[in-house]
């Protein structure tokens, strides 16, 4: 009733309802407004119902409290600073509103709130109480969204009827439940790499100017090319350090570099990227040990691709020298994948960043080396074997 009073268009999110929908999806798309139905979904035991609402569409927000506390509701609202502005030095401090709780009687509803973002998106924020807040108002720790923030694809909605009343949810449920579990984000250190250009002056040559142009559509369209297999891929080497210390793409490095685990690898990926205008450079390794893709985009931009294997306790990615037949191996501590904004793009980033660039780059990664050699620079490299004459032809294929 309040929200339909107030037109405000909040959709259903929360995972234990849509799930129940899900297993009864046919059941619930037939049933019509009006008939009689026992409370099955909304009845089931839990603390809180969560929803969501997409900001730009909440029209009455200062109006809609006074409407909600004479109803009965007591309601809670966190803000915290637009994180899209944290980007512009003068914008930085405005506050939005990130989540709204309103009690009644034993139960409450979440009401998550959510902000569109470069790259057509949508995100939420934490969850972060001030300190006069009373932590016994519910219990928060059983809440689903907030503990970090998150981003979500737009999802498209559909109107259904639930327990008899007009509730919109996620048209594709299952992609919606899917997303949940990965859907932390981590945003890009907008202070740091303002830090960075002070002491490190940005490189505003014609020439630098054009190679990042150039990347970024690269990285554009390796994204959509990967997206499109259902293939998850992050940034990684110099295109992840370039991200976590400076906020954009590093000028000198030449190359966009991405990596795989090779759990996700699909023989499909190298013929997508040729019909994608992008030919491939080299191949290097095999499935099952060290394999490496190369692509050259335009303007002599390379676009990288590393498959990462699972050991016990690390992970690690192989390298060929096409000369001698010589493997390296990159060894990295475990990592876990969340989601960021980088080039108005979502992207997969190492949860675990910095652990990530310093096995890479060592401790000193925070100054720029413009000499690299990928075979003796990197502290976490280190031999392994050379490939058998025997096996040249397949796992060093030069274009």
């Amino acid at each position: 009733m309040l929200t339909s009073s107030q037109n405000v268009p909040v959709f259903l999110i929360d995972p234990l309802i849509l799930e129940l929908i899900n297993k009864n999806f046919e059941h619930v798309k037939n049933i019509s407004y009006g008939s009689a139905s026992k409370c099955k979904f909304f009845c089931v035991q839990r603390d809180f119902t969560t929803f969501a609402l997409q900001y730009h569409l909440w029209k009455n927000e200062e109006g809609w409290f006074p409407v909600a506390e004479n109803m009965g509701f007591q309601c809670l609202k966190t803000e915290s600073k637009d994180p899209r502005l944290d980007g512009i030095d003068s914008l930085s401090g405005t506050e939005i509103p990130l989540h709204c709780v309103c009690k009644w009687a034993t139960h409450a509803i979440h009401l998550v709130v959510l902000h569109g973002r470069s790259g057509n998106y949508l995100w939420h924020g934490r969850l972060r109480l001030k300190r006069h807040v009373d932590r016994k108002f519910v219990p928060f720790r059983k809440l689903q969204f907030g503990h970090y923030p998150g981003a979500f694809d737009r999802p498209e909605l559909q109107q259904v009827i639930i327990d008899g009343l007009e509730v919109l949810i996620p048209k594709d449920p299952v992609h919606f439940l899917e997303e949940i579990p990965h859907s932390r984000f981590i945003e890009c250190r907008y202070k740091e790499a303002r830090a960075f250009f002070q002491q490190y002056l940005d490189d505003n040559t014609a020439e630098a100017m054009a190679f990042q142009k150039s990347a970024k559509e690269l990285l554009q369209l390796a994204a959509r090319t990967l997206n499109n297999l259902g293939v998850r891929f992050w940034l990684s080497s110099g295109t992840c350090l370039g991200w976590y210390r400076q906020c954009s793409i590093i000028p000198y490095s030449k190359d966009v570099d991405l990596g795989i685990f090779i759990q996700d690898y699909k023989y499909e990926i190298i013929l997508a990227f040729q019909e994608a205008g992008l030919p491939l450079k080299h191949k290097f390794g095999k499935v099952e040990d060290s394999l490496e893709l190369s692509f050259q985009g335009k303007d002599d931009v390379k676009l990288d691709i590393f498959f990462f294997y699972e050991e016990t306790d690390y992970m690690w990615n192989g390298g060929t020298q096409a000369k001698t037949g010589k493997k390296f191996k990159y060894l990295f501590p475990k990592f876990t994948l969340c989601w960021t904004e980088f080039v108005d793009m979502k992207v997969r980033v190492p949860c675990e960043t910095i652990e990530y660039i310093e096995a890479n780059y060592g401790k000193s990664w925070k100054i720029p080396i413009k000499t690299w050699d990928w075979k003796n620079s990197p502290p976490n490299v280190q031999p392994n074997g050379i490939w058998p004459i025997s096996e040249w032809d397949e796992v060093i294929q030069l274009y």
